[in-house]
């Protein structure tokens, strides 16, 4: 059975205020040969604004943006990777009271990195099943800081920032389609996350902050590094070229392609020499001023590239992610027309 692809219909973005990378260094909170590594020169970073409240920022302006209204939305998704801000709480049902105002199914996505984009694949198909239904909002919102998380250090190769995005799909038109969406998963690595630690009935149980080098090594130690090499490049290279082939297309083809907000040593080794891509192709030049999203990254560099105009009518775009797990995810978007809102606003942030 194929399924109908949606249309993008609306995207929106809340950033908040921009540190530089460089002041993190003087100030002894970031290791200066990891800033290099990264070559990030600066990150968002929120103040009293929570994970929630930044997604519902970007999911206002998505829908102001919006062909579809308010009670065309038929399923509210807010994919998150860290803490939301309150306990035993949904943030999904926040974002529909602050944003929407109906009372659709509103429901949460917990896939770290990769979670904008498997509520996207989600909401598809959602859409798919029933013709009574017309559009979905999907939201990401994250906010990393102390004591649990060190957006500088607890993953070193990747700094992590604070913002919103929204994504609004509808199966009656926008300004771009989606040619293709692919999920790959291999749950043999989840382990590289975990580590070796038993399971805690506490959140920081375990360390606090969060420290992802000391899980992968662990990982690592029980298993051959070649192997989780081929582990990590299969599932990489599957997740482009299905979502490539789907939509038949090579890609040489596609005009931008929007990556993981990852440092530049880690987007070399992953994407631009193994795939030979043109940094100045990519979101690169922007996100390296942004920091990694969490979840929101794809949706992110999407709304950035169409509202700056980089991205224009007849042109194609390859979203790519990733998260623990593993999961990767893919999409070839297709532009139809520059939206009436482009060129509005840098990215919806102060």
């Amino acid at each position: 059975m194929t399924v109908e692809l949606p249309f993008i219909d609306s995207t929106g973005t809340w950033l908040p205020p921009r540190v530089p990378t460089e002041r993190a260094v003087a100030a002894g909170k970031f290791d200066a040969a990891l800033a290099r590594a990264t070559d990030v020169i600066s990150v968002a970073v929120a103040g009293d604004e929570s994970a929630p409240e930044m997604a519902a920022r970007a999911a206002k302006t998505a829908l102001a943006r919006a062909r579809s209204t308010a009670a065309d939305i038929d399923l509210v998704l807010h994919a998150s990777f860290f803490y939301q801000g309150h306990d035993l709480w949904t943030p999904a049902s926040y974002v529909q009271r602050e944003a929407v105002g109906n009372k659709c199914p509103a429901l949460e996505v917990r896939q770290v990195s990769n979670g904008g984009m498997a509520a996207m694949e989600l909401a598809s198909a959602y859409l798919a099943v029933d013709p009574g239904r017309s559009s979905a909002l999907i939201t990401t919102g994250d906010k990393f800081c102390e004591p649990g998380f060190d957006r500088w250090h607890s993953d070193p190769g990747t700094v992590y920032a604070d913002g919103g995005t929204a994504l609004v799909l509808s199966r009656h038109g926008g300004f771009a389609r989606l040619r293709s969406l692919v999920t790959v998963s291999e749950p043999e690595l989840e382990g590289m996350n975990r580590g070796d630690d038993p399971f805690g009935r506490t959140p920081f149980e375990h360390r606090r902050p969060v420290d992802y080098e000391v899980c992968k090594r662990a990982f690592l130690a029980g298993t051959s590094v070649s192997y989780v090499v081929s582990l990590v490049s299969s599932g990489q290279d599957n997740a482009i070229k299905q979502a490539l082939v789907a939509a038949e297309l090579e890609l040489g083809e596609i005009d931008r392609i929007v990556l993981p907000h990852v440092g530049r040593r880690r987007l070399k080794a992953a994407y631009f020499s193994r795939f030979g891509i043109d940094p100045a192709r990519t979101t690169w030049p922007w996100n390296r001023a942004v920091g990694h999203l969490g979840a929101g990254d794809p949706i992110a560099g999407l709304d950035h590239l169409v509202n700056s105009g980089v991205l224009d009518a007849g042109q194609t775009c390859l979203l790519v992610s990733v998260g623990a797990g593993y999961s990767w995810s893919c999409a070839v978007i297709e532009v139809l027309e520059r939206p009436a809102w482009a060129g509005r606003g840098r990215d919806g942030g102060r």
